[in-house]
């Protein structure tokens, strides 16, 4: 099958900041090993190994630029005009007040896919290959919150009062390198080494996020190296973290309880549950029975999914 992945403002490959980016190279990956051909209708200055690089004109319409060998467009960008080949589109983000979305679009978590009033969802996947093999013997040194620092949907204040109220050192990766606090260390953005090694060296990621969360590839970064997840109870998160893999609450306090005890979890546990579940493989499998439904004359929802959404989604507040 030669099957083109679409998304018109993303570099390839990614290195730092960039969960997309980072999905739809490691799905293409996976499609190659499996014996597809992949394509990559991506901006300028990207590269890959394994397939085509077509760099994106926005002076051409998309058919323009698709290769009329193509058996099966995926976006992960919203298709801006009609195209005559097969596609679906993937959503990665939530959607605003009323916003409809096309009947092809697959969502990338089960109340992901819910509040768009649709039941298509997969979940990304990594690649284990690019973060190696965890040591879960290894000696645990600090909290860890992994993402951009500026947004305040991820709640960086939050993080920090629950670990100091837990009397522990946090080390924050992602958005500029300040230091503020003799318990709290700003990294600022790491990526492949350096980032696999800091999750490596975390006994807990903190994770209470202000809204409902798509996906978090945080956390499954976090469960594969056998660090359990704390975390606030909106959008995805219900759905990854069991009792057995961390903790999770909209109680300042209650989270401050929990992460006292952050080293009763099991690290086995945690690494297999992600490395069971979302593997790049499994999520490439995955969007290969959504193509085999399109190429057969299949609309993946029964109408257009739609945001649930009806003014603009406020950020939720912790309880003390």
């Amino acid at each position: 099958m030669k099957v083109l992945i679409i998304n018109r403002n993303s570099i390839i490959p990614v290195f730092k900041y960039g969960g997309t980016q980072r999905d739809i190279y490691a799905q293409g990956k996976e499609l190659a090993k499996l014996g597809h051909k992949v394509s990559y209708l991506v901006k300028k200055g990207s590269n890959c190994p394994f397939g085509e690089i077509i760099a994106y004109d926005p002076q051409k319409t998309l058919d323009e630029q698709i290769p009329i060998d193509t058996d099966i467009v995926h976006f992960h960008d919203r298709p801006d005009e009609t195209i005559k080949k097969p596609y679906i589109v993937t959503v990665h983000g939530n959607g605003k007040p009323g916003e409809t979305y096309d009947i092809n679009a697959v969502f990338v978590s089960k109340n992901h896919a819910y509040r768009h009033n649709s039941k298509r969802y997969v979940y990304n996947g990594l690649d284990f290959d690019l973060l190696g093999k965890p040591n879960l013997d290894h000696p645990r040194k600090h909290l860890l919150f992994l993402a951009k620092a500026s947004r305040k949907i991820k709640n960086l204040k939050g993080s920090i009062e629950i670990t100091k109220k837990a009397g522990k050192k946090l080390a924050v990766v992602g958005g500029k390198k300040l230091n503020i606090d003799p318990q709290i260390k700003y990294y600022g953005m790491l990526g492949g080494e350096e980032k696999n090694r800091m999750i490596q060296n975390s006994e807990a990621l903190l994770f209470p996020v202000l809204w409902h969360e798509p996906l978090g590839l945080a956390i499954l970064e976090s469960l594969y190296f056998g660090c359990p997840v704390f975390g606030t109870p909106f959008g995805s998160l219900p759905e990854l973290i069991s009792s057995e893999l961390g903790f999770i609450s909209n109680s300042k306090s209650e989270l401050t309880e929990a992460i006292k005890n952050s080293g009763s979890y099991d690290p086995v546990k945690c690494h297999q549950f992600v490395a069971d579940n979302f593997s790049a493989r499994k999520m490439t499998e995955n969007y290969l029975q959504l193509f085999e439904e399109v190429l057969n004359g299949h609309d993946l929802n029964p109408v257009q999914p739609s945001s649930m959404i009806t003014e603009k989604e406020p950020l939720f507040k912790m309880q003390p």
